[in-house]
């Protein structure tokens, strides 16, 4: 009899002791917030593609001269196929993977995989970075390629990436947000192998140093000035990078904003010294070094009609020369563009714009050539 009721009862006592558990679990709003639950995902992509004409006989898509008729003046290309995964395993720790699959069109063997992280966060001040990332060396580190103000990266950038100072590394960072009196700061400090992306390992045992500060002089004219500084050692031969940069947001009108970027760097160019057969080069390897400078100012109009959000209107200005020592051969840039935003944050946009090239000197069959280049550019995230 007793035991008949005990089965009877038991269910009703498991709901009663479930009750309590979850009461003690799950406090109420005297005993602080409720603890968000993890692992959470985030999946972004984004498809970039574009036409270009080349409007430079005998000059190809990719800026190369042909004394032949061999020339492709006109193509459709795919940029980025990109597609990011982003994992917080707890408040603390994240993990991003991203791959662009765009890059199948090419030797795949160091390409696709882009990011692949962890960053452990203590605070504001604090966060570590490992793996394969962008180490912060310039304003243009700091945002994404679909968010840029011209319809590509800077020359500069390009160049720096092959000595190892920008781009995709693979290495380690400390980084975060101080304050300096009034003046908040934003720092970074990384080391990396200094040999690109998806590498099997260090191309020697030397390893690059990089550090960044940005100070936030101006919230009202959205002023930051950055400064840059990188040391290390490439085999055996030691090696430095100089950059600085001034970025601005000033806001016209109601619906008018001017954001103008200016970065100025040098550094030893040991991409090209490593190039050199060793019979050709001199003994110093600070004999070769690159400088370079651009500027890009940015207008917006916020029009906000039917689909269309947003004009842009842009021209960045860029001078780089990548052996001003021993061959000095100035590349001059003029990139004027146009954009139209049609979801906001630049979720989907149409760029057309001219890439101009001038050289010092030209030197045919090669891509230091004068050129002219039309770009029409479609892009939209995922």
């Amino acid at each position: 009899m007793k035991k008949s009721l005990l089965r009877q009862l038991f269910p009703y006592f498991f709901v009663l002791l479930m009750g309590f558990g979850m009461h003690a679990q799950v406090p109420d709003s005297t005993q602080g917030e409720i603890l968000e639950s993890y692992p959470k995902f985030q999946f972004k992509g984004l498809f970039q593609g574009r036409y270009t004409a080349s409007l430079k006989e005998h000059v190809d898509v990719e800026g190369v001269h042909h004394t032949d008729e061999t020339a492709t003046n006109n193509s459709f290309s795919l940029k980025y196929m990109r597609v990011q995964v982003k994992g917080q395993i707890s408040r603390r720790v994240e993990v991003v993977a991203l791959a662009n699959f765009a890059d199948f069109k090419n030797d795949p063997k160091t390409r696709v995989l882009e990011n692949a992280y962890l960053r452990y966060s203590f605070n504001q001040k604090v966060a570590i970075t490992v793996g394969q990332f962008r180490p912060w060396f310039g304003i243009e580190e700091t945002y994404p390629v679909d968010i840029i103000k011209s319809l590509e990266w800077s020359n500069q950038y390009t160049e720096f990436g092959k000595n190892g100072w920008t781009s995709f590394q693979i290495g380690a960072s400390v980084g975060g947000t101080l304050p300096l009196g009034k003046v908040p700061m934003q720092y970074a400090v990384s080391v990396v192998n200094g040999n690109g992306k998806n590498q099997v390992s260090d191309k020697d045992n030397g390893k690059q140093f990089l550090t960044r500060l940005v100070f936030d002089v101006s919230k009202k004219y959205g002023l930051n000035i950055g400064i840059n500084g990188g040391a290390g050692k490439v085999f055996k031969k030691g090696v430095y990078a100089l950059g600085v940069d001034v970025a601005t947001d000033i806001e016209l009108a109601p619906k008018w904003n001017l954001d103008i970027q200016i970065e100025a760097k040098q550094a030893v160019n040991h991409n090209l010294y490593f190039g050199l057969e060793e019979t050709d080069r001199l003994p110093d390897i600070n004999e070769y070094q690159m400088r370079g400078v651009y500027f890009l100012p940015n207008m917006r109009y916020e029009i906000d009609y039917k689909n269309l959000k947003a004009i842009e209107f842009s021209c960045r200005y860029e001078y780089l020369d990548t052996d001003f020592r021993q061959n000095s051969n100035p590349r001059q840039s003029l990139i004027p563009m146009i954009s139209l935003e049609f979801l906001k944050n630049y979720g989907a946009r149409i760029q057309m714009g001219m890439q101009i090239d001038y050289y010092k000197h030209q030197i045919e069959n090669t891509n230091k050539y004068n050129g002219n280049l039309f770009i029409l550019q479609v892009q939209s995230r995922l």
